[in-house]
């Protein structure tokens, strides 16, 4: 049996990190081995939505494999081989022994550990999964691995010289992101959602409805309130996607992005469980002292609301989670408890925007959504807790960080917080410098 000091079980994002953090903290060579199902070491994942399906000039590996996304050194396959990390790709784990402190491969191979970092991740959900009739066709896809984001940027071409319709099942990050992206290469785009509103779960319909119909004056469709109901296709490939309604919409390809299933089942039994995934402490340290949990598949104690259980399936989440869960076991001494302010963010067309904090509570909007540079206060308990902002510069979301990281006392009225607008959060950031 192969037996390595630490082993880090998945492939994406959050491993890149921690694989860097271990070597600026001394590794040595031969103690780290990093095991994926994926044929590639890791990479920048949000680029697969983004980047990688641009119609100029598209993204493409080694051009993003980690640490990049911070600036820092690329990460690749000879990075790991010159800091003597071994790097297992294609490889899957097929059990996993807590008690026994091994992992079995998908080749009968088992691989010891002494500290064991779980950064499994999520998968799509899928239509297949739910029973949807046709389900299974050719030219249906997902995006979650380059693989699958390749074959996608591959099948437009094909779209084009077929129906030149795809359909976007799902309003979330992937669905507006590739639903832009397709639109930027010449398809006719129908988004399908059961929703009331394009980014519903975090704006409110005053400022949601400026996304819909900015959607919808670059060509895109838009039918909220539908789910896809099934698929028609002929000689097993995609010809049509059925609405609850019963619409029936032309298309040559389709793009699903429902959510996601986190990746534990290796651990249920072994491990405690919480939100949908593995809990951990402050330290990123599950319910065994010798296994962690980072990324999309960790639930930590959020520092500052309450200490609650969150899981963030954010490519920050991930690059912190992952330093800060090898400073843990490297550094204990000096490692205290993990402290995430909760941060999302997205491109598409021309639009960039940026959110830090909670939504929970009162939102209070201000700018001008005609100049499309707007943004949104959340209020609870006296407090702004949380700020959304639509075409900032890097500079106007550093403001509205800090009005998140300091939670300030509102003003006596949402109509003096409007009428402040970025004047607030650049006052709340100044007084924190």
């Amino acid at each position: 049996m192969k037996s390595f000091k630490y082993v880090l079980l998945g492939g994406g994002t959050a491993s890149g990190y921690a694989a860097r953090e271990f070597v600026q903290r001394g590794v040595e060579p031969g103690q780290l081995c990093i095991i994926t199902s994926e044929a590639v070491v890791a990479y920048e994942r949000p680029a697969l939505s983004k980047g990688f399906l641009l119609a100029d000039k598209p993204a493409r590996l080694p051009g993003f494999h980690t640490c990049v996304g911070k600036g820092w050194e690329r990460q690749t396959p000879e990075w790991y081989a010159e800091h003597g990390i071994e790097y297992m790709t294609s490889t899957r784990v097929v059990s996993a022994d807590i008690a026994g402190k091994k992992l079995v491969l998908d080749s009968g191979e088992e691989v010891g550990y002494e500290k064991l970092i779980v950064a499994t991740g999520a998968r799509p959900a899928t239509l297949r999964e739910l029973g949807v009739p046709g389900a299974e066709l050719e030219g249906i896809h997902y995006v979650r691995e380059v693989a699958e984001a390749q074959a996608l940027y591959d099948a437009i071409a094909d779209c084009k010289a077929r129906s030149a319709r795809a359909v976007v099942i799902g309003a979330g990050y992937i669905g507006m992101e590739v639903a832009a992206a397709l639109a930027g290469n010449g398809l006719a785009v129908t988004m399908v959602f059961p929703g009331g509103m394009l980014m519903e779960r975090l704006l409110p319909p005053e400022a949601a409805s400026f996304y819909e119909e900015y959607y919808k004056e670059r060509g895109v469709e838009v039918m909220w309130g539908q789910r896809g109901a099934g698929f028609e296709g002929e000689e097993g490939r995609l010809e049509a996607v059925l609405l609850q309604d019963g619409r029936r919409i032309e298309a040559g390809m389709a793009v699903v992005g429902i959510g996601a299933r986190v990746n534990k089942e290796l651990f249920e039994g072994q491990l405690d469980m919480a939100k949908g995934g593995i809990e951990v402490d402050g330290r990123l340290r599950t319910s065994n002292p010798d296994v962690y949990a980072i990324g999309d598949v960790a639930a930590f104690p959020l520092v500052g609301y309450g200490g609650q259980l969150q899981r963030q399936e954010h490519v920050t989440n991930a690059r912190l989670s992952a330093a800060h869960a090898v400073s843990a076991i490297m550094a204990p001494e000096e490692t205290g408890d993990y402290e995430y302010l909760p941060f999302f963010y997205s491109r598409f067309f021309a639009l960039s925007w940026q959110f830090y904090g909670t939504n929970k509570g009162k939102s209070v909007m201000f700018g001008d959504k005609g100049a499309a540079k707007f943004g949104m206060y959340w209020l609870a308990e006296g407090r702004v807790v949380g700020a959304f902002l639509e075409g900032g510069s890097a500079e106007e979301f550093g403001w509205i960080k800090a009005v998140a990281l300091r939670r300030p006392e509102a003003p006596a009225t949402e109509e003096r917080l409007a009428a402040k607008g970025l004047a607030f959060a650049a006052a709340v950031a100044a007084q924190e410098a």
